[in-house]
């Protein structure tokens, strides 16, 4: 069965810039030789795109500006076979993220939120058409967007429909304390992380010990740990293990998000935690591969 999920939250046009050095042999103040690209990015944005590699049908909700950028990133949607409705906002400017990456596929990201701020429940669409909701952590990160995301949660609820949230990056929910942070994370169902968010968030170096803790506030826990594979577990169950499939990396942007979607797509329609993580590290692969945190447009990645 085709499962159908929104996924809520952040758009943004990546600009990608990859260094020949390590960053502290940056010449600050003068100049780096580098290769720069431009990619659409923002995590709900990548893994809608991920999505359309899957059996599932994506649906975008999310702004972006009525501005070069944002024109770029709805064709991108639109060649990619993501659904949207409402995606552009007048007098906005689209969210950009300049990406730094370096010489071993390690990336650092400088992002300017733009349209991204200020969701409200009138962007939610009716929620009989999805079997799913994944929910980027960025959104309710954002002041301007946090009533608007919590109202679009109480809806949800009401509909019986699962969420996946991913909380976000350590750098962003710095911003917010985190036991309200872990308050959010008791309203989902399925909780998809990193190994450094699962440490921030619980204070635990230890993964599995991490893993317990989270388990008390989310029902289903998964913790991504890159080029170590993944870990998953549903409470009353056993811990799970995967690896990460062996590829040669050229960029990391956008692989937790890819790996969401491979995930999502699996565990939605089957709840089979072992064949989700493996469908999750084998879109994460795909995506480590290239450059940008989505598939291209006209080929299979």
């Amino acid at each position: 069965m085709s499962v159908r999920v929104l996924c809520i939250g952040d758009v943004m046009l990546d600009v990608i810039t990859k260094i020949s050095v390590m960053p502290d042999k940056i010449n600050y103040g003068s100049d780096t030789a580098s290769q720069i690209s431009t990619h659409g990015g923002g995590a709900a944005g990548n893994v809608a795109s991920w999505l359309t590699r899957t059996d599932a049908q994506a649906t975008i909700l999310g702004h972006v500006g009525d501005d070069a950028a944002g024109s770029a990133l709805m064709s991108e949607f639109d060649a990619l076979g993501v659904n949207h409705q409402n995606l552009m906002v007048e007098n906005g400017s689209s969210g950009v993220v300049v990406v730094l990456v370096d010489p071993t596929g390690e990336r650092t990201m400088f992002p300017d939120n733009g349209a991204n701020s200020g969701l409200h429940i009138g962007d939610l669409p009716e929620l009989n058409s999805f079997d799913a909701i994944y929910l980027s952590g960025y959104s309710p990160l954002d002041p301007l967007s946090r009533p608007g995301v919590f109202e679009m949660i109480a809806k949800i609820k009401e509909a019986k429909l699962p969420i996946y949230f991913d909380p976000a990056s350590v750098g962003a929910m710095m911003e917010v304390s985190l036991s309200e942070i872990r308050s959010w994370i008791r309203m989902m169902d399925v909780l998809l992380l990193n190994e450094e968010e699962a440490i921030y968030l619980t204070g635990e170096t230890d993964t599995n010990k991490a893993m317990e803790i989270l388990l008390e506030d989310c029902e289903t826990v998964v913790i991504k740990r890159g080029s170590q594979g993944a870990i998953g577990k549903a409470r009353g169950s056993i811990l799970l293990s995967v690896s990460a499939l062996s590829t040669d990396v050229a960029d990391t942007t956008g692989a937790g998000d890819a790996f969401a979607a491979g995930f999502i797509a699996q565990y939605a329609n089957t709840t089979n935690m072992q064949r989700s993580l493996e469908a999750g590290a084998a879109a994460a692969a795909r995506c480590v591969a290239i450059v940008g945190a989505r598939p291209r447009v006209g080929t299979v990645i």
